[in-house]
């Protein structure tokens, strides 16, 4: 393996990805919510540098090309569990999550059965854009998550009879609970559309890799 800056940089993306989860374990929301937004969204940068240093470079190397897949699945899978684990577990959100898990773990099944003719199965447009969207609508969903503790936070130091009244209009919102809410019902429900959108883009890549693979498992006559 050559230790290079792409390799370094999606060795970083992988262990980044169970840290998302960690941030839950030792910190209270809603900075558990910021630190693993923060994290998220580094990790995924890393996912266009290091490609696009490998390519600039001439540093593209097999151990890039084996890991880097591994890290975005590692990513998208954790950071939607956590979200899924630490929401309410209504359909619309646990539904495009699962369609997506489903997915992931199919086509990286098949890429191992496949063996030799896994190449078969190589990386398209298509998919590129479901993983860009996958991360974005997490992103977003940790956002929602974001506004929602603040929202929280900032309620639980009013009484009811004060906090009534903000919400209802009759007093001045002064402690910004409102403009919470409304960002929180905002990111909520645009972070709902992407993660759909995501998870119809991941069932026709996921379509797609069947099909080309599909000559391979059938059995021989």
């Amino acid at each position: 393996m050559k230790w290079t800056l792409p390799n370094a940089l999606t060795v970083l993306r992988l262990l980044a990805a169970p840290g998302v989860a960690v941030m839950f374990l030792y910190f209270n929301r809603p900075w558990a919510d910021w630190f693993a937004l923060v994290l998220f969204l580094g990790a995924a940068i890393t996912d266009w540098f290091d490609g696009y240093l490998a390519r600039s470079w001439k540093q593209e190397s097999r151990f890039g090309a084996m890991l880097d897949p591994i890290a975005d699945k590692a990513m998208v899978i954790i950071a939607l569990l956590v979200i899924v684990g630490y929401s309410s577990m209504t359909p619309w959100l646990v539904l495009p999550a699962t369609f997506i898990v489903f997915r992931e773990v199919f086509v990286s099944g098949l890429r191992e059965f496949l063996g030799g003719q896994a190449k078969l199965l190589q990386v398209t447009k298509l998919a590129k854009w479901k993983t860009t969207a996958q991360m974005i609508a997490i992103a977003v969903l940790f956002a929602r998550d974001i506004f929602l503790h603040h929202m929280l936070t900032r309620a639980a130091e009013l009484d009811p009879q004060t906090l009534d009244g903000i919400m209802t209009g009759a007093i001045a919102d002064e402690v910004g609970l409102l403009w919470l809410a409304q960002m929180r019902d905002v990111t909520g429900f645009v972070g709902l559309v992407l993660l759909w959108t995501a998870a119809a883009l991941t069932l026709i890549t996921g379509w797609d890799y069947f099909r080309k693979a599909l000559p391979f498992l059938r059995e021989p006559a």
